[in-house]
């Protein structure tokens, strides 16, 4: 596949949806954003998805478009039916492939769940492409994640499995928005990890974290945590090593129970730096069997922002 060939990769989310031109060997050569509109109903999405996909095709510069492949969130089952994604309104189960094989008929059309997607992406064109078998996280507003089994995702027999950030790490923890309590996600989400962060800032004056939000503890996010903790700021590393010990503990259960030696990490959190990677590898070791230990490697991931787009078009690549 050369530049006169290219697949058309959609990352879907909750605020705006991305369409990319993909060259053979990962190259995102264009790429566009337009608002989801979620809150408006499928319906409208679908128009944005279909808006995003056309201003692709025109931008592609005489090329053959190889196919189209898009990662959206919730679950998708085999026929393209993505249901119930976090976020979307109205959206219970819509055939988002057969909307838009009435759309874009002439070509092949790939549908993934985004974390399954971005899994794909690391393994085709990022960290995972010299590793066949590892497990995947996205780590960022949720966790999610994806398994990589001899170069092939993992879905589960109704494209569910690797859902990380449903690991019960504490059956007396704290609820989760899923309903359960003692998740992973229920402490180190974006929002979880930003609340604690507040209630812990209370005793501590002195962080620099107070500084990086004029005081207003609501502004607090996870890049801000990573700030201070690059500056010194002693409360801020200790928050994130906390959470890279609690997300290393949840991932050394799953690769207990899939034998698998590797883990990538990507989304917002995997670039709060490498004592943070360190962490979750040390809290991995600690927790797995012992025929694994040694072997143990947690990486972060190579796609940073496109990440979307190269997943999504890795489902036709």
């Amino acid at each position: 596949m050369s530049h006169s060939q290219v697949i058309i990769g959609v990352d879907l989310g909750g605020t705006s949806v991305k369409a990319g031109l993909v060259g053979s060997n990962g190259e995102v050569l264009y790429q566009n954003k337009f608002p989801t509109n979620a809150d408006k109903g499928p319906s409208v999405v679908i128009e944005q998805i279909h808006l995003a996909i056309q201003d692709a095709m025109n931008n592609r510069d005489g090329a053959e478009v190889r196919g189209i492949g898009i990662g959206a969130p919730g679950v998708v089952d085999d026929d393209g039916v993505v249901k119930a994604p976090p976020n979307f309104a109205d959206w219970d189960e819509v055939p988002l492939k057969t909307e838009l094989s009435k759309l874009f008929g002439g070509y092949p059309i790939g549908i993934e769940n985004d974390a399954n997607a971005a899994a794909i992406g690391e393994s085709k064109y990022g960290a995972g492409k010299e590793i066949p078998n590892f497990l995947f996280v996205i780590w960022g507003t949720g966790v999610g994640g994806g398994i990589i089994l001899d170069r092939k995702i993992f879905r589960g027999p109704t494209g569910g499995a690797g859902e990380i950030g449903h690991v019960c790490i504490d059956y007396n923890g704290p609820l989760c928005n899923c309903g359960s309590r003692g998740c992973v996600e229920a402490y180190v989400g974006q929002r979880y990890l930003s609340q604690r962060t507040a209630e812990r800032l209370q005793s501590h004056p002195e962080s620099k974290i107070w500084q990086l939000v004029s005081g207003d503890l609501s502004k607090i996010e996870p890049k801000i945590i990573s700030e201070a903790a690059h500056n010194g700021d002693v409360v801020a590393k200790e928050i994130l090593l906390e959470a890279g010990e609690l997300l290393g503990t949840a991932l050394a259960g799953v690769m207990n129970v899939m034998d698998l030696r590797v883990s990538i990490i990507g989304g917002g959190l995997s670039a709060a730096g490498d004592f943070v990677i360190a962490a979750v590898q040390d809290a991995v070791v600690r927790h797995v069997l012992k025929p694994l230990k040694k072997d143990i490697r947690v990486l972060a991931a190579r796609l940073g922002n496109n990440a979307g787009i190269l997943g999504a078009a890795g489902l036709v690549a």
